[in-house]
Order: C-alpha cells, then sequence, then structure tokens
C-alpha cells in the first residue's frame, strides 16, 4: 500500500514557501463564546446606516467594540449566528474592490448570504420602485451610490435596514474601519490629532464627523475651494464643542501636518470627477503626502488612505509602502466594521 505522507509533506512544504494565509474556515469556540452578547444587543437592530452623521458617539462606539471582538474571535464559529438565514443585496452604481468582497464574504462568514447587483439605478425604474420591491426578498440593502440622495430614497422606501456604502457626501462604513484602525495603534481616541491632506471629499466628511463625535481633533489640509461640505463641517464643529475636539480647515498642509499622531490622505479625482481632471491636479500639487511632510508630524505618526492609490500623486510610494503605513490594516478592518454593522442591524 502506497504511503501519502510524501504528498502531505510536499504540499506544507510548498504551502510554507509560498507563505500561504491561514484558512478563513471558522471553527466551534472553546468553551463559551464571548460574542454571545452580539445577538443580544438590540442598540441599532433595524437601523438605516446612511452617514455618520446619523450615529451618536455611543453608537459609533458600540460599532468599533463589536467589529473589534469579531476580529479578535473571527475563527468563533458562533459568528455564523449573526446573519443565518439571511439576505443582504448589494447595489453597485460605481466599481468596487474592497466594499464589494468586504460585504459579501462578511454575509457569509456570519451565515447568510449576498447578491451583488452592478448599474445605475432609477433609470429603468424608479429608485423608492427598487426600493420597495427589493424590500419584499431580502433583509437588508446596501448600496454603493453616486448621489447620497439616491441611498436616502432607498432607506425611505424599503422598510429594511439601509446601508450607504459609499455616495458622494460620505463613506461612514470606511470611517468606522479606519476609526478601529486608529485605535489599534493608539491607546485612545480623544486628544488624537488627525490631519486629512486633500480634498474635503465624502471620506474627509465621515472622518471629520466620526472625530468630533469621539472627541478627536481633526485639521483638514486642502485647496482654496475644496473644502468639506459647509452643512456637515457646522455639525462637525457643534458635535466638537460637546467632546472637546478641535475642528480646523486650513490650505498649509506643512503647518497642519505638525504634531499629527495620524495623516490621512485620498485620491485627488474622485470616480465620476474625470471632466474636472486636469484642474484638481493642478490645485493639489502642493498637498502630497511625501517623506518630507510625514517627518513634521509625531515620530510615531501613521499614514492612512482608504485606498486605491495613485503613488506619485496624493501620497509618495515611500510613504504608502513604508514603515509608518497601516493602509492594509485598514482595508482588513473595511471586514470587520461592516461585519459589526451587519451583526448589529440585521
Amino acid at each position: 500500500m502506497l504511503s501519502v505522507l510524501p504528498v502531505i509533506n510536499y504540499i506544507k512544504d510548498k504551502a510554507l514557501s509560498l507563505r500561504l494565509p491561514p484558512s478563513q474556515r471558522m471553527a466551534p469556540p472553546e468553551g463559551e463564546s464571548p460574542l454571545q452578547k452580539v445577538l443580544k444587543e438590540n442598540a441599532l437592530r433595524g437601523r438605516d446606516i446612511l452617514g455618520i452623521k446619523d450615529l451618536s458617539a455611543q453608537e459609533i462606539m458600540l460599532i468599533i467594540e463589536t467589529a473589534q471582538a469579531l476580529k479578535e474571535h473571527k475563527f468563533d464559529e458562533t459568528q455564523t449566528l449573526f446573519a443565518k438565514g439571511q439576505s443582504l443585496v448589494m447595489l453597485f452604481e460605481k466599481p468596487s474592490l474592497r466594499t464589494r468582497i468586504t460585504f459579501e464574504a462578511g454575509m457569509t462568514q456570519l451565515g447568510g448570504h449576498a447578491i451583488n447587483m452592478e448599474g445605475p439605478l432609477g433609470v429603468r425604474e424608479p429608485v423608492s420602485d427598487v426600493g420597495k420591491n427589493v424590500a419584499r426578498w431580502v433583509d437588508g440593502i446596501m448600496a454603493r451610490t453616486f448621489l447620497h440622495s439616491t441611498v436616502e430614497e432607498l432607506a425611505a422606501s424599503a422598510n429594511i435596514p439601509v446601508i450607504n456604502g459609499l455616495s458622494d457626501l460620505e463613506h461612514p462604513c470606511q470611517a468606522l474601519a479606519d476609526f478601529q484602525t486608529i485605535l489599534e495603534q493608539k491607546p485612545a481616541l480623544k486628544g488624537l490629532k488627525l490631519v486629512f491632506v486633500g480634498d474635503g471629499n465624502n471620506v474627509a466628511n465621515s472622518l471629520m464627523l466620526l472625530a468630533a463625535k469621539v472627541g478627536t481633533n481633526f485639521t483638514l489640509a486642502c485647496p482654496e475651494g475644496f473644502e468639506p461640505n459647509a452643512e456637515l463641517l457646522n455639525i462637525a464643529k457643534a458635535e466638537a464643542s460637546i467632546s472637546g475636539a478641535k475642528i480646523e480647515i486650513t490650505h498649509n498642509p506643512v503647518e497642519a501636518v505638525k504634531g499629527a499622531d495620524v495623516i490621512y490622505t485620498d485620491v485627488w479625482v474622485s470616480m465620476g470627477e474625470e471632466a474636472c481632471k486636469d484642474e484638481k491636479m493642478k490645485a493639489f500639487t502642493d498637498f502630497q503626502v511625501d517623506g518630507k511632510l510625514m517627518q513634521l508630524a509625531k515620530p510615531d505618526c501613521i499614514f492612512m488612505h482608504c485606498l486605491p492609490a495613485h503613488r506619485g500623486e496624493e501620497t509618495a510610494a515611500e510613504v504608502i509602502d513604508g514603515a509608518q503605513s497601516v493602509v492594509y490594516d485598514q482595508a482588513e478592518n473595511r471586514l470587520h466594521a461592516q461585519k459589526a454593522i451587519l451583526s448589529l442591524i440585521l
């Protein structure tokens, strides 16, 4: 009888040589699972997550703490109960790597199922009809859209939870994963200095709001004319007056990053802005995060980017690929933060 040991040893050696990542397969927990409390948490059950604007500081921390627990016990089979038998439809008007994969993998790991649909909303039929139909078939909607009003219309017409996977106004899932990442790197959120260098876009809006609510100081360094949404800026300043955070807008990136604990940037030209690419590239010439700019921050400052990145434009390769960069930790935490949202609202 032939021995299978040589084959087994070959497979093991091959896996080690390729440095393959561990399997994502879950297993029964040892003893009582520390995640059971997720099923008992009802503070957000049935809620829409359309933006950081709509969440309290306590609700934000609930999501982040749940994400931390899910990540710490990522192989705990108990997680497969949190969306067992439930379905999520994912509506994409924009291309996606991180949002698409993390929501679909997240639903699978929670014991549920995700359905992907791509294409413009409101063309074949009104957005409200899409919401009313989908609500008869599934348990939740995640939409990645151009207009924020599209997400709001879906939420108004569907009597099931709706999650904003990205709109032109906010990117709440990204901001929640980002602050989970910051908390992994820093002892506390309150009192930190987060500096966003670049466009006052949807990511900057959500980061600004979240920072204001949890007591993180936030500075946006942008060219004139590229400030964050005025309404959200006013909300952030009002929230900061309660939490003790400082919210600042400046047009000087060199002054902005001094004493920073976190420096964050994003692409200068977002999807849908291709027509104004030349104008924006010219306006943002002096706003690249390079090694010289990073040196003006604290020695233990971390670099963040929501990805995809354009090396040589908004950031230098030496920074995004350097020792201070945590961009792939951010990307991983999209999975855990979104699993936390799904676990808490479905």
